[in-house]
């Protein structure tokens, strides 16, 4: 797993559980569960019963009447804000290596090879392979765990058994060998090119 969706999964968990105990700690004290249970919160708690409330008004009083209060809550909800904007544009972003190393890593004498050149490659192979009529190749992940994404449409009579095994044993195993890198993970999409129907006369 790469590293980008363990963050978003601990953040989202993060997330999760903070909105799960807040929600809890609203619908025990709105449902007066403590006084109908006999039970007693440890000390300190807040929101206890339904009347209770998160700030009292000595509390906002004492908080607000501070030079620094409003600017220091102002600049902490811009940031949280800013900072929501900036984790949805990295999710929209595809994320793409850029450069890929040639020969391992690091790479040999500085050697490097864009990715969308190395996609263009790919799709140019398998597109002339028998039983596939159109091929494209996207690189995402990092340099050093890339990950390919190639989606084949088939012509009526191409098997995808031998296609997948075509693609695999020319383009890939050839990109490959032409970069010196172990074969990274590859997804293969198949699909059945549409051709328009033709008329009889």
């Amino acid at each position: 797993m790469t590293p980008r969706p363990v963050l978003n999964r601990s953040l989202l968990a993060l997330a999760g559980l903070v909105l799960l105990g807040g929600g809890l700690l609203i619908l025990f004290a709105g449902l007066d569960i403590y006084r109908r249970h006999d039970l007693a919160p440890p000390a300190g708690w807040p929101l206890i019963t339904p009347n209770d409330v998160l700030l009292g008004s000595a509390d906002r009083a004492r908080w607000s009447s501070q030079g620094w209060w409003w600017p220091a809550a102002i600049a902490l909800l811009a940031l949280v804000a800013l900072l929501a904007l900036w984790w949805l544009l990295v999710q929209l972003r595809g994320r793409r290596p850029g450069a890929l190393p040639v020969g391992g890593t690091p790479p040999r004498e500085g050697v490097e090879l864009r990715d969308q050149a190395l996609s263009d490659a790919i799709g140019a192979d398998a597109g002339a392979l028998p039983g596939i009529e159109e091929a494209a190749v996207h690189i995402t992940g990092g340099p050093a765990h890339p990950h390919t994404r190639v989606t084949l449409a088939l012509t009526p009579q191409g098997e995808p058994g031998a296609v997948v095994e075509a693609l695999h044993a020319g383009p890939l195993r050839t990109a490959s060998r032409s970069t010196g890198s172990p074969p990274g993970p590859t997804e293969v999409r198949l699909q059945i090119a549409h051709h328009k129907p033709h008329r009889a006369e």
